[in-house]
């Protein structure tokens, strides 16, 4: 390597990062003790911010664009070094590129059941998982928070921290929302946005956007999911009476298809014994006719402010003879439209009477 060669080498002329991985959140520029070419150009592409450090401190902060680098587009990195209006030298600065794109398809989930509160079943212990989505919106604070002096960060490296940073705050995510579990699934859209809402504040102060949260499952303990299905059977099965011939039906056609179901049989035998017991006992004896209609002629009494009867003309004869039945009661009956006292329409019944013995 001839002289001159080495020379212009040991000055950087172009600063640019071209990325071609998925995962890179920040990527030092590998000057290794060379320094940049005072007019260098450098370039930042969108979804780049490229960031000036010097001797650690970091100074300034550039947007997409093309730059030559000179004092008037790093004035902060000119004061930090002192330089004079006329500055032509190279200069030694860190130049860190920041990858704001959206980082996708992040996994969170919870190590354990959160216990929340729930308005049908009181107290439940609940598993959720999902994905999210992240953005560096403050290069400098990530920087500083959470990069340090790596030169090649990736999102593996937070991962872990920022999943457990949702978990942690879910459970007081879960406590503040009313929405009942059973109905979590048809609002799982609506409940992500919900905690993240809730969350951004936490991710804000690593520099970081959290841009969203999709909620895949929310589960309940196995317990509880059992005690469910039961209830979701008996809310299915409907009429027992019908369900026990259905499944009588069924066990029997099984049967028929070989010896080896007789178990299958017997068991449809047995239901349908156990329906007919059911069935008898509710329903009336054989040959006994329904209670025929209430007559016209029966009357209703008003006795202590209550309608009492119906009476027949034998029943009236025995409360008038108890003094129960006077011709000042009200009566009624089917062809009535009110009450009417009884000794204007059972005149002939109080006639009938012999009167009173006399001692």
């Amino acid at each position: 390597m001839g002289l001159w060669s080495w020379l212009f080498g040991q000055f950087i002329d172009i600063i640019e990062w071209t990325d071609d991985s998925r995962d890179t959140m920040v990527w030092r520029f590998p000057r290794q003790d060379n320094e940049i070419k005072y007019g260098a150009k450098l370039i930042v592409r969108e979804s780049q911010i490229a960031v000036f450090v010097n001797e650690g401190e970091i100074a300034d902060v550039l947007s997409p664009g093309t730059y030559e680098l000179e004092t008037n587009n790093l004035p902060i990195l000119t004061n930090l070094q002192h330089w004079d209006h006329g500055f032509s030298s190279p200069f030694k600065a860190e130049v860190y590129f920041v990858n704001t794109k959206r980082f996708t398809d992040l996994k969170w989930g919870t190590k354990g059941p959160i216990m929340v509160r729930d308005p049908e079943f009181s107290m439940v212990r609940l598993r959720a998982f999902g994905t999210y989505e992240i953005q560096i919106s403050d290069p400098e604070a990530f920087l500083k928070e959470i990069v340090g002096t790596d030169g090649h960060f990736t999102v593996d490296e937070i991962d872990a921290q920022l999943s457990n940073i949702i978990v942690s705050k879910l459970a007081t995510v879960l406590g503040q929302d009313k929405t009942p579990i059973l109905d979590l699934a048809a609002n799982y859209e609506l409940f992500g946005e919900h905690i993240t809402t809730g969350i951004t504040p936490y991710f804000s102060e690593y520099g970081l956007k959290l841009t969203k949260i999709l909620v895949e499952n929310i589960s309940l303990p196995e317990e509880v999911q059992e005690a469910i299905d039961m209830r979701t059977s008996r809310e299915i099965t409907g009429d027992l009476d019908a369900h026990l011939k259905y499944q009588t039906g069924n066990a029997m056609g099984n049967a028929e298809s070989g010896m080896g179901d007789m178990v299958g049989m017997g068991a449809g035998l047995a239901m349908g014994q156990q329906m007919a017991s059911s069935l008898e006992s509710n329903a009336p004896a054989a040959h006994t006719p329904p209670p025929l209609p209430p007559s016209k002629e029966n009357f209703y009494v008003s006795l202590d402010g209550k309608a009492n009867g119906p009476f027949d003309h034998a029943g009236l004869i025995e409360m008038i003879t108890q003094g129960r039945l006077t011709k000042e009661t009200f009566v009624w009956r089917q062809d009535y439209d009110g009450w009417k006292k009884a000794g204007t329409v059972l005149a002939a019944l109080f006639e009938q009477l012999p009167p009173p013995i006399d001692h």
